[in-house]
């Protein structure tokens, strides 16, 4: 069986909100990540990255982003979205290391878009 194609973030975002990863996290003020849908407010241990991809922007470098398919201890799943480098969209203090502390867990493909 062919597996879809998924060369934009907008189609890979579809395919996961089909699958449950609807909650997209952002950092709160006081430099932890929060859930705005759900209210829950996480440290770096309480998640795990589950899949991580990249986007490059075919002309300009302001287009490139990656995405953090994320679980919580829960099970209850999201996302954070943000631009590469110098471009990052997260200004909060604290993004680039919180991100780096969540333990990964790269899970097959299938799992997500099986």
């Amino acid at each position: 069986m062919e597996k879809p194609e998924m060369t934009t973030l907008t189609r890979v975002l579809e395919k996961l909100h089909d699958r449950g990863f609807d909650h997209e996290l952002k950092m709160s003020d006081h430099g932890r990540m929060q859930s705005p849908d759900t209210s829950k407010i996480y440290d770096p241990e309480d998640l795990l990255i589950v899949k991580t991809y990249r986007f490059e922007g075919e002309s300009d470098p302001s287009d490139s982003s990656v995405l953090y398919v994320l679980e919580d201890k829960e099970g209850d799943k999201g996302y954070v979205l943000d631009a590469y480098g110098t471009y990052t969209t997260h200004d909060e203090s604290g993004f680039n290391e919180f991100i780096k502390k969540i333990p990964v867990e790269d899970r097959d493909e299938q799992l997500l878009f099986g």
